[in-house]
């Protein structure tokens, strides 16, 4: 009798050693609610990082802008633009001492793959505005359709 006994209690043992399927679904619940929480926060990080970049790179675009003007005693012209920054412009005005080298090895595009726009006199700014239009490549827009300029750079 006492085998019998054994087998019974072995038998409910394997039983009990899997989940129920209420367990599973208290599980599969939990990790619905965190990746609720946590999947938003890990989404919005690619539109920071271009962000973050688009102002870098307008802030090397304002400095090499600026030594143009050290050099030049004026600020390149809006039709000109910043590829004056990479080539001696033939327009006028023409720069006097246009660094040989240039200011900048290339210019570079924005997060987004557009150019950066260049004004001067400056719509934020009295000398000059270097900005992007952001994501959607229109003035204006909020998030990551908002423009990043010169004006917002430190």
């Amino acid at each position: 009798m006492m085998l019998k006994q054994r087998k019974h209690c072995k038998s409910d043992a394997a039983r009990d050693a899997g989940f129920s399927l209420l367990e599973l679904m208290v599980v599969v619940v939990i990790l619905s609610i965190l990746a609720l929480v946590i999947v938003p926060r890990v989404i919005d990080r690619p539109d920071q990082a271009r962000a973050a970049r688009a102002q870098s790179d307008i802030a090397a675009i304002a400095s090499a802008v600026k030594l143009y003007k050290l050099d030049n005693l004026t600020f390149p012209s809006t039709e000109q633009g910043l590829q004056a920054l990479v080539t001696q412009p033939a327009t006028d005005p023409a720069p006097a001492n246009w660094a040989t080298s240039g200011y900048m090895d290339r210019l570079p595009v924005d997060p987004w793959g557009q150019p950066y726009q260049y004004l001067t006199p400056g719509v934020f700014s009295k000398d000059f505005d270097v900005f992007s239009y952001g994501a959607d490549g229109v003035e204006g827009g909020s998030g990551a359709d908002a423009d990043i300029g010169s004006w917002a750079v430190n």
